[in-house]
């Protein structure tokens, strides 16, 4: 995923213009006046592996960036004060007008570098019809042997992770 932070030149405490210093060999922001430190907090992504009672796999095709026009599963920003269970249930309800019940924890992911750290959980449909929202141009359910190329770094592993704990 493409990095989605928000770079000011000013301190969120006093306002005061800010500049780059290294803190512990990293370039950081850093106000002088007040002498406040910007340590970027990381984004964190629910991901929703559902499955149905033929083991397809939910996806969408997304209408958005990043991954625009690819296939992909349910995924989303968690909102703040928003528990992770919540994100997922609230982003595939979003995406695919589907409600879920969150079954178990699949894994945690990232990658040095990118401010991402992604959580996987596999659900199961407990009502909804399958209808894409405003962020999917289509959804549909897959047969694990007939997934499209998924686009993110991770997919392969949460695939095979799933596979392992389902």
């Amino acid at each position: 995923m493409k990095h989605t932070h928000y770079k000011s030149n000013y301190c969120k405490l006093c306002g005061y213009k800010t500049t780059m210093k290294d803190i512990d060999g990293v370039p950081r922001q850093y106000c002088e006046n007040c002498e406040f430190v910007d340590f970027i907090d990381p984004k964190v992504v629910v991901v929703a592996i559902v499955a149905n009672e033929k083991d397809e796999l939910l996806l969408i095709k997304r209408n958005i960036e990043p991954a625009l026009g690819q296939w992909a599963f349910p995924s989303g920003y968690v909102d703040s004060r928003e528990a992770v269970e919540d994100a997922v249930v609230r982003e595939t309800k979003e995406e695919t007008n589907l409600d879920i019940a969150v079954k178990k924890l699949i894994g945690v992911y990232s990658n040095t570098g990118n401010p991402i750290i992604l959580i996987v959980y596999s659900a199961t449909k407990t009502g909804g019809n399958l209808l894409p929202g405003p962020e999917s141009q289509q959804v549909r359910w897959f047969k694990l042997d007939d997934l499209p190329k998924l686009p993110f770094p991770h997919d392969n592993q949460i695939i095979d992770d799933w596979s392992r704990l389902h």
